[in-house]
Protein backbone atom coordinates (compact mmCIF):
# COMPACT_ATOMS: atom_id res chain seq x y z
CA UNK A 1 0.00 0.00 0.00
CA UNK A 2 2.74 2.03 0.65
CA UNK A 3 4.53 1.75 -2.32
CA UNK A 4 1.22 3.06 -4.42
CA UNK A 5 1.43 5.97 -2.78
CA UNK A 6 5.29 6.86 -3.35
CA UNK A 7 4.60 5.85 -6.78
CA UNK A 8 2.03 8.41 -6.94
CA UNK A 9 3.50 11.01 -5.59
CA UNK A 10 6.25 10.26 -7.72
CA UNK A 11 4.47 10.46 -10.67
CA UNK A 12 2.56 13.97 -9.28
CA UNK A 13 5.78 15.48 -8.76
CA UNK A 14 7.24 15.12 -12.01
CA UNK A 15 4.13 16.19 -14.07
CA UNK A 16 3.84 19.22 -11.75
CA UNK A 17 7.65 19.75 -12.92
CA UNK A 18 7.12 19.61 -15.95
CA UNK A 19 4.40 22.02 -15.95
CA UNK A 20 6.57 24.50 -13.89
CA UNK A 21 9.40 24.04 -16.80
CA UNK A 22 6.68 25.05 -19.37
CA UNK A 23 6.06 28.14 -17.55
CA UNK A 24 8.76 28.83 -16.60
CA UNK A 25 10.17 28.74 -19.95
CA UNK A 26 8.37 31.84 -21.12
CA UNK A 27 9.64 33.96 -18.63
CA UNK A 28 13.32 32.48 -18.88
CA UNK A 29 12.87 33.08 -22.49
CA UNK A 30 11.90 36.82 -22.20
CA UNK A 31 14.42 37.39 -19.51
CA UNK A 32 17.29 36.12 -21.65
CA UNK A 33 17.05 38.49 -24.51
CA UNK A 34 15.66 35.05 -26.47
CA UNK A 35 12.68 37.82 -27.92
CA UNK A 36 15.02 40.25 -29.53
CA UNK A 37 15.60 37.36 -32.29
CA UNK A 38 12.82 35.01 -32.32
CA UNK A 39 9.18 35.56 -31.51
CA UNK A 40 6.16 33.06 -30.65
CA UNK A 41 4.28 33.27 -34.38
CA UNK A 42 6.01 34.93 -36.96
CA UNK A 43 9.95 34.88 -38.42
CA UNK A 44 12.24 37.57 -37.40
CA UNK A 45 15.65 37.77 -37.45
CA UNK A 46 15.13 33.76 -36.41
CA UNK A 47 12.47 31.44 -37.19
CA UNK A 48 9.44 31.49 -35.23
CA UNK A 49 9.07 29.49 -32.11
CA UNK A 50 5.93 27.75 -33.68
CA UNK A 51 7.85 26.89 -36.45
CA UNK A 52 10.37 25.47 -34.31
CA UNK A 53 8.25 23.23 -32.55
CA UNK A 54 6.72 21.96 -35.62
CA UNK A 55 9.83 20.92 -37.45
CA UNK A 56 11.22 19.04 -34.46
CA UNK A 57 7.44 17.61 -33.19
CA UNK A 58 8.31 14.10 -34.18
CA UNK A 59 11.91 14.33 -33.23
CA UNK A 60 12.19 11.98 -30.01
CA UNK A 61 15.90 13.50 -29.32
CA UNK A 62 14.48 17.00 -29.95
CA UNK A 63 15.02 18.12 -26.18
CA UNK A 64 19.07 17.50 -26.04
CA UNK A 65 19.85 18.73 -29.33
CA UNK A 66 17.91 22.20 -29.16
CA UNK A 67 19.14 22.48 -25.35
CA UNK A 68 22.88 22.08 -26.95
CA UNK A 69 22.04 24.00 -30.39
CA UNK A 70 20.83 27.29 -27.55
CA UNK A 71 23.63 26.63 -25.02
CA UNK A 72 26.21 26.80 -27.91
CA UNK A 73 24.69 28.32 -31.01
CA UNK A 74 25.12 27.05 -34.61
CA UNK A 75 23.44 27.44 -37.92
CA UNK A 76 21.91 25.78 -41.08
CA UNK A 77 18.57 24.64 -39.44
CA UNK A 78 16.79 27.69 -40.60
CA UNK A 79 18.69 29.13 -42.73
CA UNK A 80 22.34 30.90 -42.95
CA UNK A 81 21.98 32.94 -40.35
CA UNK A 82 23.80 31.76 -37.58
CA UNK A 83 22.36 31.72 -33.69
CA UNK A 84 25.00 32.89 -31.46
CA UNK A 85 25.60 30.66 -27.92
CA UNK A 86 23.72 31.75 -25.05
CA UNK A 87 25.70 33.46 -22.83
CA UNK A 88 26.60 31.66 -19.46
CA UNK A 89 24.78 33.59 -17.08
CA UNK A 90 22.10 31.93 -18.37
CA UNK A 91 21.67 28.41 -16.37
CA UNK A 92 21.45 25.14 -17.87
CA UNK A 93 18.14 24.77 -16.16
CA UNK A 94 16.74 27.95 -17.80
CA UNK A 95 17.65 26.60 -20.96
CA UNK A 96 15.85 23.28 -20.27
CA UNK A 97 12.78 25.29 -19.56
CA UNK A 98 12.66 27.01 -22.46
CA UNK A 99 13.14 24.02 -24.76
CA UNK A 100 10.08 22.43 -22.94
CA UNK A 101 8.11 25.21 -23.33
CA UNK A 102 8.90 25.60 -27.40
CA UNK A 103 7.88 22.51 -27.74
CA UNK A 104 5.21 22.59 -26.03
CA UNK A 105 3.50 25.40 -28.71
CA UNK A 106 1.22 24.12 -31.45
Amino acid sequence: MKIRYLIAAAAALSLSTTAFASDNGEASFKKSSCVSCHQQDKKSVGPSLKDISAKYAADKGAQAKLETKVRTGGSGSFGSMPMPATPKTVADADIKAMVTWILSLK
